[in-house]
């Protein structure tokens, strides 16, 4: 991949907060919303916090397949990511994460049940700026 073209993915998904994320539902249909972005770690990880009791954590527990989509429409940029999401409910994973005002989504703390974290570990990414469209590996991706 080329470095410029690797540095703007890396912009949009920095100046992004939301990412749309999408699961399978057991018949098959793509399910999408809007989720926050926790943290990246480059294009491979991405980091969310969801409700344990959620349809996707439902989705993603049956069918780990998803992707995440992060759009600049004044900017006319999109990404897509496809991979695999992990519903992680383990107490060093969901400490690890939590921030003041979590509460207000989870009242109980970080030991909630009904706080997850979701870890987005992307295999491919479809990349489209300037009236081209840019595939990828996600090794093609790297530093």
């Amino acid at each position: 991949m080329e470095k410029e073209v690797r540095e703007s993915i890396i912009r949009l998904i920095e100046n992004s907060r939301d990412a749309i994320v999408s699961s399978i539902d057991e018949a098959g249909y793509p399910n999408a919303k809007a989720m926050f972005r926790i943290k990246n770690e480059g294009l491979e990880t991405f980091w969310f916090s969801t409700n344990t009791s959620s349809i996707r954590v439902s989705h993603w527990s049956a069918n780990p397949k998803a992707s995440i989509y992060f759009l600049d429409a004044e900017g006319f940029h999109g990404l897509m990511l496809t991979g695999e999401m992990e519903v992680c409910s383990d107490a060093e994973t969901k400490l690890a994460f939590w921030k003041p005002g979590d509460e207000m989504y989870y009242p109980k703390g970080p030991t909630d049940p009904d706080y997850s974290i979701l870890k987005f570990t992307a295999a491919k990414g479809n990349y489209y700026h300037g009236l081209k469209r840019h595939l990828f590996s996600i090794e093609e991706g790297k530093e």
